[in-house]
């Protein structure tokens, strides 16, 4: 759309300490360098804290994500890689199964920022990673900051469905004595 204005939230504030994990595919090194510069500064700038973690390509990402997610304490997660068009339908497997596959652990309350470029070419990828230009690093930063204050902002996750286990306070069809509990 040619003259629109991009608009930028203003960066969310935190009162608690905010732990980020960066994903990266540096398939592209120098165009992955580029990401990183952007998502770092923006989580910095956040005062967030923030690890990194490598995997060897787009495909890898979501899987990466899920697991730190289940298993770790990270707040959020910040996404990078990038996707050049080749001569194969490859591109369209991986640009759609990557971004399918965040889009769905933020569906489940993962706090995602997708920063997994796909373009047609080199020269439009290094527009968008640098951090001087599009800075697509630290917009995905900047999304998945604006989730975690969201997220927080609600409050803690609901419980899930299931069963508990039988404790003190657990009401049974019938008390100690065969008769009916209150």
């Amino acid at each position: 759309m040619a003259g629109a204005q991009h608009y930028t939230l203003p960066r969310p504030a935190f009162d608690r300490p905010v732990r980020v994990l960066i994903v990266v595919a540096p398939f592209y090194r120098d165009i992955a360098d580029g990401l990183l510069a952007g998502a770092r500064s923006e989580l910095e700038a956040a005062g967030a804290t923030h690890e990194t973690i490598e995997v060897p390509g787009a495909l890898e990402i979501p899987p990466a994500v899920r697991i730190a997610w289940r298993q770790s304490n990270f707040d959020g997660f910040v996404a990078l890689g990038c996707v050049i068009r080749g001569e194969t339908t490859h591109y369209e497997t991986v640009c759609n199964d990557s971004s399918r596959g965040l889009m769905l652990l933020g569906l489940e309350g993962a706090c995602i920022g997708n920063g997994i470029l796909t373009v047609e070419n080199a020269e439009q990828a290094g527009v968008r990673a640098d951090p001087a230009g599009q800075d697509k690093g630290g917009g995905a930063a900047a999304a998945c900051l604006h989730l975690i204050a969201l997220a927080r902002r609600f409050g803690p996750p609901r419980a899930g469905v299931g069963f508990l286990p039988r404790g003190e306070d657990t009401l049974m069809a019938g008390g100690s004595e065969g008769t009916p509990a209150v």
